[in-house]
């Protein structure tokens, strides 16, 4: 569906969010005092969703990792959201109280720019950390509009870098052990746990994306509701067991996310059918709708989470990271609480 907006977007970043918790007993109350409406009027239906999500969802906390999450947001198809999904999960996991951090691999450097992050060629970036061995903490820059968000950018050089690594020892692992390197260090000054770690590919099978597999252990997937989706689908399932069997044991694909759905049509709900028949555990619940606030909030350096956190977008992405976060449930109760080897 597309996004069903009451009003202009916030103009105070984080107008809702965690600082006004709302107790179960209120949330209940309020659900209940929402009025019934039927499918004749689709647009007050949508309405009325929205305002039922906003209640669940708005003001929680999610459950924190036992271990940091290390997940690459890839497609190799272009425009089908992976920035955009990778920045607002991001941004919608710190606002529920999480430590999260974005590393932006791609050179085109858009979600340094959507978390309001200076990237411009004087800046250090993941080039240096990858190429020059510079410490990933040194270039690290907290998000100015979002607490416990953090985020080290990219630049132009970073297009560069394909050409570079070609020759260089252990090219396919340089940011694995970067990464690495700044957790252990973060650990042995007793600093608070990363929660999540997200990286953003750019639109290729490129040795920027190698390192970004081979230094996760999640690969997160945003596939659009259109035919040309699929096709790259399954190019990408390849790569990943290349990945495995080769470079990475551990990764494998744990969250599929439907983005750019438009209910109206018969073809994205063909995508999602199809999606979900093959990947069942996978795919999370929430699709995100076609959204013009979720275009327009990069423009504005912010994400749709601090532009206009009242929109369907926002709702969608907030709640796509609540089930992300709400994976740890179903990992057991026996489950060792050390990050596996």
């Amino acid at each position: 569906m597309h996004e069903v907006t009451t009003g202009p977007p916030s103009s105070e970043a984080g107008s809702w969010g965690p600082a006004t918790p709302i107790d179960d007993t209120h949330r209940v109350d309020l659900l209940e005092s929402l009025p019934s409406v039927d499918d004749s009027t689709p647009l007050a239906v949508q309405v009325a969703e929205d305002a039922r999500r906003r209640i669940s969802l708005v003001g929680r906390t999610f459950p924190a990792p036992p271990w940091t999450r290390i997940l690459t947001v890839a497609n190799q198809k272009g425009g089908v959201g992976k920035t955009t999904t990778t920045v607002n999960v991001a941004a919608s996991l710190a606002q529920a109280g999480l430590n999260v951090l974005v590393l932006d691999i791609d050179p085109q450097g858009n979600a340094s720019t959507a978390l309001g992050i200076d990237h411009h060629s004087e800046v250090p970036s993941l080039y240096d950390v990858v190429i020059e061995g510079r410490p990933l903490a040194e270039v690290i820059q907290p998000c100015p509009d979002i607490a416990n968000l953090w985020c080290a950018p990219a630049t132009i050089d970073l297009a560069g870098a394909e050409i570079e690594l070609v020759s260089m020892v252990a090219r396919e692992t340089r940011l694995q052990r970067a990464l690495d390197t700044f957790l252990m260090e973060r650990r042995e000054q007793q600093l608070p746990q990363i929660d999540y770690i997200f990286v953003d590919c750019p639109p290729s099978l490129s040795l920027l994306t190698v390192n970004a597999f081979v230094a996760a252990t999640e690969v997160l997937i945003p596939i659009q509701c259109e035919y040309y989706a699929l096709e790259g689908l399954s190019q990408l399932l390849k790569h990943v067991e290349l990945i495995r069997g080769h470079l990475n044991p551990r990764l494998h694909v744990s969250t599929i996310l439907l983005t750019m759905y438009d209910g109206r049509t018969r073809l994205s709900s063909q995508v999602a059918d199809e999606v979900r028949t093959h990947f069942p555990k996978q795919v999370v619940r929430t699709s995100v709708p076609r959204s013009v606030r979720i275009s327009e909030a990069p423009s504005h350096g912010q994400t749709v989470m601090t532009y206009d956190p009242q929109s369907s977008g926002a709702l969608s992405y907030l709640e796509t990271a609540r089930e992300l976060a709400e994976q740890v449930l179903s990992w057991g109760r026996n489950l060792s609480q050390e990050e596996p080897a």
